[in-house]
């Protein structure tokens, strides 16, 4: 048994394991998250709404509803989460579909 013992602690001075730094850049990164929000109006249909949000978004059609009716009647909804960057051209997409949205 010594003789693995002292294998272990060598080989655990040769290759220090980093667990707690993946930790941190993780937690680093979810830092870094923005929400997309969709903002009620009282012109958009919910159908356009849906439908932008499905192709914009990439939803299925029963989360573009469920966002739709949280917009509806919370008066906004997060529909996305992730970096400023990869929100951004999806914000400009639902914008342009005349839908007010914000990245926050």
């Amino acid at each position: 048994m010594p003789g693995l013992y002292k294998t272990i602690v060598q080989r655990m001075k040769e290759k220090p394991v980093h667990h707690e730094e993946k930790a941190v850049e993780v937690l680093e990164e979810e830092d870094n998250l923005n929400d997309l929000v969709v903002f009620n109006d009282d012109f958009n249909t919910f159908d356009h709404v849906i439908e932008t949000l499905i192709r914009v978004c990439k939803h299925t059609p029963e989360q573009a509803e469920q966002c739709t009716l949280l917009i509806h009647f919370k008066g906004k909804c997060a529909v996305k989460n992730g970096s400023f960057d990869e929100l951004k051209p999806m914000k400009e997409a639902i914008c342009e579909a005349g839908i007010d949205a914000r990245i926050l």
